[in-house]
């Protein structure tokens, strides 16, 4: 299918659950391998981390379809913390095929994702944006749904 940057009128989005363990997989290792410039995480680790994952209670999983073939997922966790009030969400991934891209599949799964949090009663939605200037368009997208910066994420593997 060839991105036209046409919206998909018959796009929708549902919960993903376990079962759909190796559909999250396959976006979460493609995403990787776009972030990373290849590494590869392995499909069958992919596979093992999205079965827990999906199963973890403070894991939302929201799959966006078009028609009924998945085109992109969006990972939520519930976190909880004073400076946020409470609980909140963080978008762990966030993954829309590339030739599903600019057809505004990932702005509903942003809405998808403000409705859980409403549902769940959380403070705010977070997330951490990848390097920049390298990754300026992920910027831009997160920014111009409503985001706002307040500085870069670090992490210590442990």
């Amino acid at each position: 299918m060839e991105n036209l940057g046409e919206t998909i009128p018959t796009a929708f989005t549902r919960r993903a659950e376990v079962a759909d363990a190796v559909t999250v997989a396959r976006f979460v290792h493609a995403l990787v391998g776009e972030l990373s410039g290849g590494k590869d995480l392995g499909m069958e680790a992919a596979t093992r981390n999205a079965e827990t994952v999906l199963a973890d209670a403070n894991v939302v999983a929201v799959m966006a379809c078009a028609g009924d073939e998945p085109v992109g997922v969006i990972i939520l966790n519930e976190c909880s913390a004073i400076y946020a009030g409470g609980r909140f969400g963080l978008i762990t991934e966030l993954y829309v095929r590339p030739d599903m891209r600019s057809r505004g599949i990932a702005p509903r799964l942003i809405a998808a994702a403000l409705q859980q949090g409403r549902e769940r009663g959380w403070t705010r939605l977070e997330v951490g944006a990848p390097a920049q200037p390298k990754w300026e368009r992920t910027l831009a997208f997160y920014l111009g749904n409503g985001f706002e910066e307040v500085g870069p994420r670090l992490r210590r593997m442990l």
